[in-house]
C-alpha cells in the first residue's frame, strides 16, 4: 500500500502545484510574454525534485516561442513562490514544456469539419415499431 498512497501523494502535490502555477501566471507574473499562458497538467518525478509542467497558449509559433522562453526565464522566480505558497523546504526544479493535447484535438476537429462528418445519431431504445 506504500507506493499506492505515495503515488496518490504525488498527485495530490502535481494538482497543487499546477493550481499555483496557475495562480502565479495570473496575478502575479508581469512579464507580457506569459499573458494568456495555461497550465495544463504537471508531473512530478518519483523522488519529488522536478516536475514537468505542460503549458498551452493561443497564437502561432513565434507566440510559443516567446511563451517557452518567458516560462524559462521565470522558473527560478516560479519556484521560489512555489516554495513560500506551498510552504515546501525544497520545491521541485521546474520544466516546461508545450502540451500539445490541444492542438491535436483542434486540428482532428479541423480535418472533420472539411470532410463534413457528422456523428452518427445516438441508438434510440423502445423506439420499436414492429
Amino acid at each position: 500500500m506504500r507506493s499506492r498512497s505515495g503515488a496518490l501523494r504525488r498527485e495530490r502535490l502535481a494538482t497543487a502545484i499546477r493550481h499555483e502555477l496557475s495562480d502565479l501566471l495570473l496575478r502575479e507574473v508581469k512579464d507580457p510574454r506569459l499573458g494568456g499562458v495555461v497550465v495544463t497538467a504537471v508531473e512530478l518525478s518519483g523522488d519529488l525534485k522536478s516536475a514537468r509542467a505542460f503549458f498551452s497558449v493561443v497564437g502561432d509559433a513565434e507566440r510559443e516561442r516567446q511563451a517557452a522562453d518567458g516560462l524559462h526565464q521565470a522558473a527560478g522566480y516560479l519556484r521560489r513562490e512555489l516554495g513560500h505558497r506551498m510552504r515546501l523546504h525544497e520545491p521541485p526544479q521546474l520544466e516546461f514544456k508545450r502540451d500539445l493535447g490541444f492542438e491535436r484535438a483542434d486540428r482532428v476537429q479541423r480535418l472533420l469539419d472539411v470532410l463534413d462528418i457528422e456523428p452518427a445519431p445516438p441508438d434510440s431504445e423502445g423506439d420499436d415499431d414492429v
